[in-house]
Formats: structure tokens, sequence, C-alpha cells
């Protein structure tokens, strides 16, 4: 399962589909108190569904605030959808809102995308920071925290002098999977189609099948669902 939690929709636009065509987004599960079951949408791979979003969402923040157990609202209404799932994946902006810090705290692990350049090292800095203020003010701690260089260009210096920091200040949470710059991954995102369906032979989906390896190998989980 997936889950866009970003009113902009990029998720659900990069698999092909028309975010604007849903009436419905995790606003109704969490706000309106809908089934979540009914918002669950199937895309074209069996395997895979998804939770769309499009600017519906958008109130979401501000109708949060005054309620009750805000901060887990997302936990309790993903707990009766997570028997039917292998794995649930959310895809947040980087910002720390109350809809990211419900996701936080439904999450078991965390996984980081970082471009190769010193404002991404820089605002990894400061979630690291947040994070830690969350671990103090919930008891929470991640089962797991990755971090992958995203677009990588070893010929570039900057990638090179990026990748060296992390490794010398994230190296327990760096994944030694790089993923290189590829145009394929994003042709297939302008088509909506994921790259194994897009480009399977290209190096992007090379490396991301590796990453994919990489993440459930070291969470103990012996197969790609």
């Amino acid at each position: 399962l997936l889950i866009d939690l970003d009113p902009q929709g990029h998720l659900t636009q990069c698999l092909g589909l028309n975010s604007q065509q849903f009436s419905k987004t995790l606003f109704n599960a969490l706000i309106e108190k809908e089934e979540i079951e009914k918002i669950v949408v199937k895309t074209d791979l069996p395997t895979l569904d998804i939770i769309p979003s499009n600017l519906n969402l958008s109130p979401v923040e501000l109708s949060l605030f005054s309620m009750n157990s805000r901060e887990f609202r997302l936990r309790r209404v993903l707990s009766s959808v997570e028997k039917n799932y292998e794995l649930i994946v959310m895809d947040a902006s980087p910002s720390i809102g109350l809809l990211n810090l419900n996701a936080i705290l439904a999450s078991n692990d965390l996984i980081i995308p970082v471009l190769a350049d010193f404002l991404s090292y820089h605002g990894l800095k400061i979630l690291f920071e947040t994070l830690s203020t969350i671990e103090e003010d919930f008891s929470f701690v991640f089962e797991n925290i990755f971090i992958f260089l995203n677009r990588y260009n070893e010929s570039h210096r900057i990638c090179k002098r990026s990748k060296k920091a992390l490794e010398t200040h994230y190296d327990q949470y760096l994944l030694s999977t790089v993923i290189r710059q590829d145009t394929k991954i994003a042709e297939a995102t302008s088509q909506g189609t994921p790259i194994f369906l897009f480009a399977q032979s290209s190096k992007g989906a090379a490396d991301i099948q590796s990453l994919i390896e990489e993440i459930l190998g070291l969470k103990g989980v012996d197969h790609v669902g």
C-alpha cells in the first residue's frame, strides 16, 4: 500500500493516475472518519494499492489541530488495514507538520533520499534535530533510519564531497546503494509509469532494485513482495 501525504499528489501522478479525479483522500479518513478501505484505490499492478492525494488534503493540518490525540490518528486509522499488506509506504514532503508527525508516529522505519548537495545535507541536520525532539516528546524511536544518495553523478566534484560528508557524519544510517542520475527515471515519472515497467534494463531500475534489496535485507526480510 502506498499512501500519498502530499496535497500536490505527485506520488499519485507517478502511477499514471489523475490525482484530481479522486473525491476522497486521507482527509476523509482522518477528519471525517470515513472507513479507510473506501479510500484505497487499486492500481494497474495487482500487488499495489494507493491512497491518493490532491488539494482536498490541504486543510488536514488545520483540521487536525483541534482534535484529541491528533498526533496518533493515522496510526489508529491504519490499524484496520495493515494486516492486508506486506508493506505500507508513505510518501511525505520534507517539512514536519501535524500530518507528517502522524506519519512518523505510525511508522517503523524512515527512508530519507538525499541529493548530493550541501543544501540537502543542511536539511538532513535539521531533520535529525526535529526527530530528536519527537523522540523526547513522544518516547518514540524508529526501528531503522535509512539514508541514500539520489540522482548521484560521480563526475561532479560536489557530489563526491557531499557523499564524503554523509559517510563522515551519518555513516550508521547511510546505505551503500546509490541511485545514479538517470534520465530514464525522469522519463518514467513523466509517463506515470514505474521504472520497472518503463525501462527495466536501465541503470536507474538496477539501482532502485538494489536499494530495495539492501533495505529489506537489513530489515531481515528475505524476499521482495
